[in-house]
């Protein structure tokens, strides 16, 4: 398991919740992947709201017929861990957005590791 400290990369994945790969969700295969890559850590965030390359507004509120929300996928490692990574998403993200951010990690502690 990698331990991060210090100076780290943030890779953020953004795409729509109705995104698949092979009839599963995009954001599953995405952190599948990651995971078999042994990637420090990723979390999957569920918009309300947001508009991308379209133009298009996408809203969960009430009456709106348009479901395809927005998704944005956070993964923090080391900077040449992720861009180790980035060739797979080449191949999974047809739509969406992909950004990297160097980030400063102040605490990582997994679960049982409450010191």
């Amino acid at each position: 398991m990698t331990r991060l400290h210090g100076t780290a990369t943030r890779l953020t994945i953004l795409i729509g919740d109705n995104d698949t790969w092979h009839h599963k969700p995009l954001c599953t295969e995405i952190v599948h992947r990651a995971h078999h890559a042994g990637l420090a850590g990723v979390s999957v965030f569920h918009g309300v709201e947001g508009f991308g390359a379209s133009s298009l507004i996408h809203t969960a509120r009430l009456l709106s017929m348009n479901e395809n929300l927005p998704v944005a996928i956070v993964v923090v490692d080391h900077e040449e861990r992720i861009r180790a990574f980035l060739p797979q998403l080449d191949e999974l993200v047809t739509e969406g957005l992909v950004t990297l951010d160097d980030v400063e990690v102040i605490r990582y502690v997994g679960r049982g590791n409450h010191s």
